[in-house]
């Protein structure tokens, strides 16, 4: 491990160490991501003693007023050194009691310390002693789970899980990140104790949940999280739409499967979280509006609807920030069958009406809807994909003639009441919708002269006297 720990950091780690008369441990996630080769930039280092006092002498060594922050309550400290956020802590023994995840904390050894880490590829500790400078500790055989690629609690899950059901989530999570498998147990002990997650506040379980949807493949913490029942605790709207339902036989497709497929391919295109929740939530409505019409089958009339108006209860619900965020996956999840719908009607009137509706969005409204072309024939996969692109050439003709994408009329209210000598009331948004629909429908073009005029013509169909 001594190749690892070049950075200066670490040797003045040791010094200071030696001189306090402590241990010091490199130890959990920046470990493993040396193994896997992942770059972190964050160190947590475990001290035999005092976490506080350690920072303190390392700060005073590297000197150059290092700011050293303590979190008294938790007994940590943190400073920057280079490009690294170096944590201190002092080895800790914990206990739970079971209404809690917040544990009861005594001092501990290395060993204490190690115990109550949640995975066995967390567990692993690198010596930054004088005497055994760069030698890797390894209790619970953590480098073999690495190479197997497998995940498991160093203690039993049953204890570990219960203990913090956050741990539930995180492995779950990593999981989906690194691609590893969840070992039998570990994941049975899941199933059995998922109850136990309620106790977990939403902040924290939302925190992981995104960290899923950010992973390469997170599929594979949407079924985990599915086959283990965890999913329909934090989370029901998504697991009610798995299932497929026969009348005869007509049977509709599982929208909790195409759901993260939907998801894994918009991940090939984007790394926004919210582009990555419209997916998520882009038919969340289709089990509230699925109807079986005789000689037709199942529909799912108006679930884009109803869908956008579910978003923000379900951004309450998981604690999601209720901003323009929320408005933005909500204006996708409303339009994402737009651009499929112009696929058989591609006039110039629908494409304006959809660039007026998009304005900024529309280059993520494609990205989503390519992305919800799913289907086992590639051939059906590939025919839709180039009428999507007959669809996008058509959308760039349109906006460079027309010039509709985030459109300003360009007759203002206050031109409509001075014209008409009128107070603010009906007649001046009758006369607003009408120059819109005139130049969405393609009848004026999208000029200031051409709207004037048949600003002048609707006000003398209601009645105005223009002040001409």
């Amino acid at each position: 491990m001594k190749k690892h720990i070049q950075n200066p950091i670490f040797s003045i780690i040791a010094e200071a160490a030696s001189e306090q008369k402590v241990d010091a441990y490199a130890i959990g996630g920046f470990v493993r991501d040396i193994i896997l080769e992942r770059p972190c930039k964050d160190i947590d280092v475990v001290a035999i003693g005092s976490g506080i006092e350690l920072a303190n002498a390392v700060a005073k060594k590297i000197g150059n007023l290092t700011k050293v922050t303590v979190f008294k309550n938790f007994g940590t400290a943190m400073l920057n050194f280079m490009d690294y956020e170096v944590e201190f802590v002092g080895a800790r023994k914990e206990s739970y009691d079971r209404n809690s995840r917040k544990p009861i904390v005594e001092d501990g050894t290395l060993e204490d310390d190690q115990n109550r880490r949640d995975f066995t590829i967390n567990a692993l500790a690198i010596s930054l002693n004088k005497e055994n400078l760069g030698e890797l500790l390894d209790p619970f055989n953590g480098l073999n789970d690495i190479k197997n690629k497998i995940l498991r609690t160093p203690l039993s899950p049953d204890i570990t899980y219960s203990d913090d059901p956050l741990r539930m989530m995180r492995a779950i999570r990593f999981a989906s990140q690194l691609d590893f498998t969840i070992e039998k147990e570990s994941l049975e002990s899941i199933r059995k104790n998922r109850q136990r997650i309620r106790i977990v506040s939403k902040e924290r379980i939302t925190d992981e949940l995104n960290k899923i949807i950010l992973s390469k493949t997170p599929s594979i913490g949407f079924k985990l999280l599915f086959d283990t029942g965890l999913l329909e605790i934090i989370f029901p709207e998504m697991a009610i739409l798995h299932g497929v339902e026969f009348i005869g036989d007509k049977g509709h497709k599982d929208n909790f499967y195409h759901t993260i497929k939907v998801l894994d391919n918009i991940c090939k295109n984007t790394d926004d979280l919210w582009l990555r929740w419209a997916a998520i939530m882009h038919d969340i409505a289709k089990p509230a509006t699925k109807r079986f019409e005789k000689g037709h089958g199942w529909t799912f009339h108006g679930h884009e609807d109803k869908g956008a108006r579910m978003v923000p209860k379900i951004f309450k619900e998981l604690k999601l920030p209720l901003d323009s965020k929320m408005k933005y996956v909500q204006k996708l999840v409303r339009l994402h069958l737009r651009p499929i719908a112009l696929v058989k009607d591609v006039s110039d009137s629908a494409v304006r009406r959809l660039l007026f509706d998009a304005g900024d969005d529309l280059d993520d409204l494609m990205i989503l809807c390519n992305a919800d072309i799913t289907s086992k024939n590639p051939e059906k996969v590939k025919k839709y994909h180039q009428n999507f692109d007959l669809v996008q050439v058509k959308l760039k003709e349109i906006e460079e003639k027309d010039q509709v994408r985030n459109w300003q009329p360009p007759i203002s209210g206050e031109l409509i009441m001075e014209t008409f000598d009128l107070k603010p009331c009906r007649e001046i948004g009758v006369i607003k919708d009408a120059i819109r629909e005139a130049i969405l429908d393609g009848d004026i073009e999208n000029n200031y002269d051409a709207a004037y005029q048949l600003m002048i013509i609707k006000g003398k169909e209601l009645n105005l006297v223009a002040n001409i």
